[in-house]
């Protein structure tokens, strides 16, 4: 695991931008593709926003990247709370991307047939073994969840499926998300975390005991991959 801690989440956002820049150009030296999971939430909107700009834009080979999300929440892509949405609106509608390499989790459909549908695309591309995904975007949230890994949800323990979705009680709200399986199998994850309230769960997260039930960002440790956590200085300060 790499660690990269920068002064706020403007210097951050900048370093993670920088980064991403640079792996997807070294993959795609290698390879004629790139897969990348995008996350939703608040924290990555400033990444997107500098990947969408010059240098980036001009930078990064767009119609050759191929975009999946980690998590979904089951409302329709017109809400603002949809994580598709955002990622349109701050990078997606900005930049040279196929329309056909855009993999949204559906929420015109019931949710687990969007998970089906998903887990069939999924394995269309990857298979049944072997790597998945180029890079895994993840974020975490104050109380630890990363993708719709709630603490103290059944979810985190599943072991075949690459896709599901679930009832969320907390949030009154369908969830469709990937799995632990899926996302471990990847060449690289990265964690992106900002703000004091994620102090204390990222101390647990990177240095407190085991315990997936509590803190599911735990279980997310790439089988052959790299893990990096990219943090700012108020969400480090208890490391």
């Amino acid at each position: 695991m790499e660690l990269h801690i920068e002064k706020d989440t403007k210097e951050l956002s900048a370093k993670l931008a920088s980064w991403v820049n640079n792996y997807i150009r070294e993959v795609l030296a290698k390879q004629d593709k790139f897969t990348f999971v995008l996350s939703g939430g608040s924290t990555p909107k400033q990444l997107y926003a500098l990947l969408a700009e010059a240098p980036y834009k001009e930078s990064i080979p767009w119609e050759k990247i191929h975009f999946f999300w980690g998590d979904e929440r089951a409302v329709p892509f017109e809400d603002s709370r949809n994580n598709a949405k955002m990622c349109y609106d701050e990078l997606l509608d900005k930049v040279p991307v196929k329309a056909e390499n855009i993999h949204i989790m559906r929420t015109d459909i019931s949710p687990d047939a969007s998970a089906a549908e998903y887990e069939a695309i999924l394995k269309s591309y990857f298979g049944e073994s072997g790597t998945t995904f180029d890079f895994v975007l993840l974020g975490m949230g104050d109380d630890g969840h990363t993708l719709s890994l709630f603490p103290g949800t059944e979810v985190i323990h599943e072991k075949d499926a690459l896709a599901t979705s679930f009832f969320l009680a907390a949030q009154d709200m369908y969830r469709i998300t990937l799995t632990a399986p899926v996302v471990n199998r990847a060449a690289c994850v990265a964690f992106l975390a900002a703000g004091p309230g994620k102090a204390s769960v990222l101390k647990q997260v990177l240095k407190g005991e085991r315990n997936v039930d509590l803190y599911p960002s735990q279980i997310i440790a790439p089988e052959k991959g790299q893990l990096h956590w990219f943090v700012d200085e108020a969400a480090a300060v208890e490391l």
